[in-house]
C-alpha cells in the first residue's frame, strides 16, 4: 500500500447498556467541560437509545459526535423493538455501530446482516463504524485473518475505495472485549495490516491505506499510549473506560498526542 497524510485520530465511547437520560447527560457536561468546544481529535459518544435526546442537548454547541449503538437494516416498517436510521439521524446522531460482538455472537448478527446495516447506515446519512474481530477460539486456532478477511469482504464488498473511507473500522478482538485482556501493540497492528490489506483487495487501491481503523477491547488510560503509538491505530472504541469522562479524556489526550 502506498503511503498516505496521516489519517484522523478518532476516539469513540461505546457505552453499552449503561446511563439513563440524566446520567448521560451528567456524563456529556463532564466531558464538554474537560474538551472543550473543539476536541484535539474527532470525539464520538454512543449512549443506549433513550438517552440520545438529552445526551444531544447536553452536547449541543461541541464538536462531540453523536452515535448509536445499532440500527435496523429497513427505514420504517414492523419491526417491534427496533430503530431505524432515519431515526437516529432524527435524534442528532452521526455515527451508528455496525456489526460489534456482541451483537454478533449475543444476538445473532451474521455478515450478511452487517453488510446490510453498513449500507443502511450510509443510505440514511450515517457514518457506520463497523466492527470486525476473532474470538479466543479462532486466534487460538490461528484462524485470526480468515475472520477478519471474511468479515471485511462481507461488508465491503461492491464498494468503492471513496464510499469505504466515509466509514470508520473498528479491530474488536472477541476475547479483548469486557475482559480486562488486551491484544499487545504488535497484535492490533497485525490485525490491522489485515483488515487494510483486505480493503485494498476488495474495494480497490487505495481503500485500506486510507481506511480509519480503531482498536477496541479494554482500552483505557494506561494502554492507550501504547496501543496508539502504532501507526496503524487510528484511535480507538472504548467500552468501560468511557463511562468516566476524566479516564476517556486521558484516552483522548493520548490519541491527540500520537503525531
Amino acid at each position: 500500500m502506498s503511503p498516505v497524510a496521516r489519517r484522523p485520530r478518532v476516539v469513540a465511547g461505546n457505552w453499552k447498556m449503561h446511563k439513563t437520560g440524566a446520567e448521560g447527560a451528567a456524563l456529556a457536561h463532564e466531558l464538554v467541560a474537560l474538551l472543550g468546544a473543539r476536541p484535539p481529535c474527532a470525539v464520538i459518544v454512543c449512549p443506549p437509545f433513550p438517552a440520545l435526546e438529552a445526551v444531544r442537548a447536553a452536547l449541543q454547541g461541541s464538536a462531540i459526535g453523536l452515535g448509536a449503538q445499532n440500527l435496523h437494516a429497513e427505514p420504517r416498517g414492523a419491526f417491534t423493538g427496533e430503530v431505524s436510521g432515519p431515526m437516529l439521524a432524527a435524534a442528532g446522531c452521526r455515527y451508528v455501530i455496525v456489526g460489534h460482538s456482541e451483537r454478533r455472537h449475543g444476538m445473532g448478527e451474521d455478515d450478511a446482516l452487517v453488510a446490510r446495516k453498513l449500507r443502511a447506515a450510509r443510505r440514511d446519512g450515517l457514518t457506520p463504524i463497523v466492527c470486525a474481530g476473532e474470538t479466543l477460539s479462532e486466534r487460538d486456532q490461528g484462524l485470526t485473518a480468515d475472520v477478519l478477511v471474511r468479515q471485511i469482504r462481507a461488508a465491503y464488498e461492491g464498494l468503492s475505495p471513496a464510499e469505504a473511507q466515509e466509514t470508520l473500522i473498528a479491530y474488536e478482538p472477541v476475547w479483548a472485549i469486557g475482559t480486562g485482556r488486551v491484544a499487545t501493540p504488535e497484535q492490533a497492528r497485525d490485525a490491522h495490516r489485515i483488515i487494510r490489506a483486505t480493503l485494498e483487495r476488495v474495494v480497490g487501491p487505495g481503500g485500506g491505506a486510507a481506511a480509519c481503523v480503531l482498536y477496541g477491547g479494554s482500552v483505557n488510560a494506561e494502554n492507550a499510549p501504547r496501543l496508539f503509538a502504532e501507526p496503524e491505530i487510528d484511535g480507538a472504541l472504548v467500552g468501560g473506560a468511557s463511562l468516566e469522562a476524566a479516564s476517556f479524556f486521558r484516552i483522548v489526550a493520548a490519541a491527540a498526542a500520537v503525531v
